[in-house]
């Protein structure tokens, strides 16, 4: 017996040390060889970047400069965001130019910025992927937004219906009554002897486009959805504020009061969908409602699906998929318009000249009447507007790829493991793409549309993205903005007012990091 405990005690000993060499020779790959590989690789193509440091890269710099940058408001009228918003990326660009890359932890990133590469890149969504997410950011990113391949192909056939311009049709009146509410509230504030207030708007908006998806998306269960809504806003906050920890490597295992309500947040919100998804199901199937929301669609479409392909493998949707659905509902449908809208009254308050012409427009085509779908599409002045606040203040001001092996890209040739980076924001106030007045809100840029306000290339705006992915409630998120800037602009003029600060911040989209206060004129 002694003789064969020593033989398992030493055969159990030489496991345990080839496991810890396999270990090792692992993460040495991972946090050097690799690196230095991927470092030699882009180096030899003439990009540049600072040298890698072991294991955080540029990570602990680019939250201290992203911290003091958020300290800092922007004086009132200046619109160049980028080293505000962006810091690092700029810093990057400044020291080794727009050939450069820089490191997420031990993975380099490189920093795109050749329009038509950008393009090709985006044609491209199955050579070019979106990086595999670090964990956290999988509580707020999830569905549609985050598939590859095959998968998000079967997923935008099924969710397309809900997003066709039918749909808006049914949804357009959803948007009039809820922006209707929120008049409504403002004129019961305003002082009786002028008829005007000071209002932060930035709150009233995100309730605003809260209210819309959450009728838009569940119908009679809005109430249950802004709940949900409610949890995932926290969620956002939560995430962004954590994300550049957990980019160094195992903190997601560190049991921070943070990571425990996080994944608390992400159970209850799961628990409450399925329940409102197992309740619309049963209503559809007794013929108690009818598939008008973009559930009930999106639960439509799949069952189609379902029985188009009969009995083949992995067809149609699970109850996770029609889940993070439905999380997809909220940060596309709500983050985004919000961000538009408050971004867009805060321009049109600094530049009342605009906000008069828009005025003139709306009452032109609609008067005091409520606006109509077809109606909405001939307000060119206004549409000029919102191209060129999505051009200066884009609500996703960067995006990423990720390449899996080597691609040519261009002349660019982009080792497998590198991630792609680029900065929608940098790309939009770039003085060669848009000219000397690129920092400057012009609308009238875009007077003859997209491909031509840019100088020299149809293909510098990429405030939708672009290519197959281009983001799928873009048509929602434009009329929403257009039915609601236009009932406020019939009832309102608006001022910025002297206490409100220009200060930014991303969360998801890019916010005003203080609130935008501005004094409302009753017309």
């Amino acid at each position: 017996m002694t003789g064969a405990s020593t033989i398992i005690a030493v055969v159990g000993a030489i496991i345990g040390v080839i496991t810890v060499i396999r270990w090792g020779w692992k993460m040495t790959m991972w946090l050097w060889v690799n690196p230095k590989r991927l470092q030699t690789a882009l180096r030899r193509q003439g990009l540049e970047a600072d040298a890698y440091r072991f294991w955080v890269g540029d990570l602990i710099r680019m939250v201290k400069m992203q911290q003091q940058a958020k300290s800092l408001a922007l004086p009132i009228r200046s619109h160049d965001l980028v080293p505000h918003v962006l810091s690092f990326v700029h810093y990057i660009t400044n020291k080794h130019g727009k050939n450069s890359f820089m490191w997420l932890g031990p993975m380099p990133r490189l920093i795109l910025t050749d329009p038509l590469l950008i393009k090709d890149m985006f044609n491209r969504n199955y050579d070019f992927i979106k990086p595999n997410m670090i964990p956290i950011t999988k509580y707020i990113s999830t569905g549609l937004a985050c598939y590859e391949g095959d998968k998000w192909a079967k997923h935008r056939k099924i969710i397309n219906p809900a997003f066709n311009l039918q749909q808006m049709k049914i949804l357009l009146p959803i948007v009039c009554q809820s922006c209707n509410d929120m008049i409504n509230k403002w004129e019961n504030i305003l002082s009786p002897t002028d008829g005007t207030c000071e209002v932060d708007v930035w709150p009233w908006l995100k309730n605003l486009t809260k209210e819309v998806i959450s009728r838009a998306a569940f119908g009679s269960s809005y109430k249950e959805g802004r709940q949900i809504f409610d949890l995932l806003t926290e969620q956002a906050e939560l995430v962004m504020n954590n994300v550049q920890k957990h980019q160094i490597p195992l903190w997601r295992f560190v049991p921070t009061k943070e990571n425990k309500r996080m994944k608390a947040i992400d159970r209850n919100v799961e628990a409450t969908l399925e329940y409102i998804i197992n309740k619309k199901e049963e209503a559809m199937k007794a013929g108690e409602t009818t598939p008008n929301d973009l559930l009930g669609i999106l639960l439509e479409s799949n069952l189609k699906e379902i029985e188009e392909q009969g009995n083949k493998k992995n067809v149609g949707l699970s109850m996770k998929d029609v889940i993070d659905e439905c999380k997809l509902f909220y940060i596309a449908g709500q983050e985004t318009t919000s961000a538009l809208l408050v971004w867009t009254m805060m321009l049109l308050s600094k530049y009342p000249d605009w906000q008069a012409r828009a005025r003139e427009e709306v009452l032109r085509v609609f008067g005091n009447k409520k606006p109509d779908f077809d109606a909405l599409s001939r307000l060119k002045i206004v549409t000029m507007i919102l191209y060129e606040v999505l051009r200066l203040y884009p609500p996703i001001v960067r995006v990423e790829r990720y390449v899996e092996k080597d691609m040519k890209l261009g002349n660019l040739l982009v080792p497998g493991g590198v991630q792609i980076c680029i900065p929608i924001l940098m790309m939009h106030h770039d003085q060669q793409l848009w000219g000397d007045d690129a920092k400057e809100f012009k609308p009238d840029r875009f007077s003859e549309g997209i491909s031509k306000a840019s100088k020299g290339t149809p293909v510098a705006f990429f405030a939708f993205g672009g290519g197959p992915r281009i983001c799928i409630g873009q048509n929602f998120a434009f009329l929403e903005t257009k039915m609601a800037l236009s009932l406020i602009l019939q009832c309102f003029s608006f001022e910025l007012s002297p206490t409100y600060s220009h200060a930014l911040t991303t969360v998801i989209t890019l916010q005003p990091q203080h609130g935008v206060q501005l004094i409302l004129h009753k017309l």
